[in-house]
Order: structure tokens, then C-alpha cells, then sequence
């Protein structure tokens, strides 16, 4: 078997599993902080595995309803925050900045500061945050600070 295509099937195995991973995660979700060196503050999910949010999503701001623009081979790359019930947050995290959206597939996707939260599937454990400033998929990828907004480096 020659490099690219093994390289393939070891990236469609890994995103595979991460995608399982997270669906097995689905149901009570809790938020919190993690600290990142160079990044600052961010959120996270109750076991540390960043989350994201992307530019090309739309915002719940006012009378905007919050909206994932990713779905299908972006949602593989990409897995979106999914709860059963109702999302909590921890210490240093506001409630009230906490909703959800219903996802065209029927799921229920938590939202932060209105943004629609994701995964990176590269980010195989807490701590890593490889999918921080990251372009793909018609918009960037960005870490989310406790205030709701984008980390900036």
C-alpha cells in the first residue's frame, strides 16, 4: 500500500473514531475554562476538549436566531456540540450565555455567547487545541473565550 493512500485511511480511521467518541459523549453537557499558554482562557467541554466556534455561522444576536452552517464533511472534521437536556457551566462561566439550536439533522447543538459550538477531531485529548485559527470549510476556526467571543492570539 503506498504512503497517501495508507495517510488516508489512518485520517478517515482517526476522524471515524473521534466522531464515535464524541457521539458516545452526547447527552449532559458541561462547560468550563482551561488556561492554554499562549491563548489564554477558553472554553471547554467537562472533560478539557476544546471547543470552537466558525465565522461563517450565524451568531444569535437580538431577533437572529443562531444557525451551523457545517454539516456533513465539515460536521466530520468539525463534530458539533450535540446535549440531550439542558447544557450547565461551571465555575467562572455565565448560564445565561448557554443555549442550543436544532441542527438539520434533528440534533440538539449547544450554543455559547450564541455561537454554535464544535469540535476539532484532531484534538484528541484535553489540552489540545490544534483547530485554534484555522481556515477550512468557508470560514475560520477559533477557540471561545469565557465572554462568548473568539480568542484572539
Amino acid at each position: 500500500m503506498n504512503s497517501k493512500k495508507t495517510l488516508c485511511l489512518a485520517l478517515a480511521a482517526g476522524l471515524a473514531f473521534s466522531g464515535l467518541a464524541l457521539a458516545q459523549t452526547a447527552g449532559e453537557v458541561r462547560l468550563k475554562v482551561e488556561e492554554h499558554d499562549e491563548y489564554g482562557e477558553y472554553l471547554t467541554d467537562g472533560q478539557g476538549r476544546a471547543l470552537y466556534l466558525f465565522t461563517s455561522d450565524t451568531q444569535e444576536e437580538g431577533s437572529s436566531q443562531a444557525a451551523s452552517s457545517c454539516q456533513d464533511q465539515c460536521a466530520e472534521a468539525w463534530p458539533p456540540l450535540i446535549v440531550q437536556g439542558t447544557p450547565q457551566v461551571g465555575e467562572d462561566l455565565e448560564q445565561d450565555r448557554v443555549g442550543t439550536l436544532q441542527r438539520t439533522d434533528g440534533q440538539t447543538q449547544v450554543t455559547y455567547g450564541g455561537w454554535p459550538l464544535y469540535y476539532f477531531a484532531k484534538d484528541q485529548q484535553s489540552g489540545q487545541v490544534t483547530g485554534h485559527d484555522v481556515k477550512g470549510f468557508g470560514g475560520e476556526w477559533y477557540l471561545v473565550s469565557p465572554e462568548g467571543e473568539k480568542v484572539d492570539e
